[in-house]
């Protein structure tokens, strides 16, 4: 199934990456609603015509047209509003979302869901390190990858549609994995990387460190600059997961150290040449 024009799409949560969704989609010409909390962020996003219509409350009428809906929710958030609001979907309505991990959300979302309405799960490795739709763009898309998330319950109709509004948002890499594995991986390539970023910044208590950086300490702790209220949510949810990257991370550190403390210096060049070499597959993809 195609994400074809004639698809009504609401975004419910409009942050940024709700924000840029509804950018991304409006500017190729779908018809985009939004409901979200903040009436100023809809008034900002129907003066800039990011979307058509909106709402700062649960609007029914904006829900019942809706053929696609994507939730930029927090987790807890997103389960509470299915909950409560589900009946106001259309019948064949399919849902989506943009939450980091899925392990917490798939089955729950699923086994709650009317038997008429499909959830698809969809993770956007993309953002930025600012908040609201005042801050949304769309390009934050480019070059960046998108994985859907299915499950044994989901339909190849609904799959097909959520892999095509990754192609349609812009995204340079469009991956499957199951939920499971998929948290597993994003313990490790994004989770784990902010608290590195985190601790970073919070092991040395040299004051006016901001004077005496280069670019390699700044492009390091970029991510540092963190939303404390998703990002433990985000961890606590994944915990397990965490935990055991974490477990492998305090490994090689220690390697590391010991290469150093030996005076191995063959041993630490050829961790550094591994290290390139891995680093490189990832300029290839830009």
């Amino acid at each position: 199934m195609k994400l074809d024009t004639s698809k009504k799409i609401l975004i419910v949560g409009l942050g940024l990456l709700g924000g840029s969704y509804a950018r991304a989609l409006t500017k190729k010409g779908y018809y985009v609603t939004a409901i979200t909390r903040s009436q100023s962020s809809i008034d900002y996003a129907l003066s800039e015509k990011i979307i058509t219509k909106g709402a700062a409350c649960v609007d029914p009428a904006l829900v019942g047209e809706a053929d696609l809906i994507v939730f930029a929710l927090y987790p807890h958030v997103f389960i509470d509003w299915i909950r409560e609001n589900q009946s106001l979907f259309k019948s064949g309505a399919i849902i989506t979302d943009v939450t980091g991990v899925k392990g917490a959300i798939v089955d729950t979302i699923q086994n709650m869901l009317r038997p008429d309405v499909e959830f698809i799960s969809a993770h956007p490795m993309a953002g930025r390190e600012v908040y609201g739709v005042q801050n949304s763009n769309d390009a934050i898309f480019k070059g960046a990858n998108y994985v859907v998330t299915p499950s044994e319950k989901n339909t190849p109709d609904a799959i097909e549609l959520c892999r095509d509004l990754g192609e349609v948002l812009g995204f340079a890499n469009v991956s499957q994995l199951a939920p499971a594995e998929h948290d597993q991986i994003i313990a490790f390539v994004s989770q784990l990387t902010h608290c590195i970023a985190m601790t970073l910044m919070t092991c040395q208590q040299t004051e006016h460190l901001e004077d005496y950086t280069g670019d390699s300490f700044r492009d390091l702790t970029r991510i540092a600059r963190m939303n404390d209220e998703m990002w433990s949510e985000l961890f606590f949810l994944n915990k397990d997961a965490l935990l055991h990257q974490m477990t492998l991370f305090e490994g090689e550190l220690n390697r590391l150290r010991c290469l150093l403390e030996t005076n191995n210096i063959e041993g630490l060049r050829n961790m550094m040449r591994h290290s390139t070499s891995r680093r490189a597959l990832f300029d290839k993809k830009l």
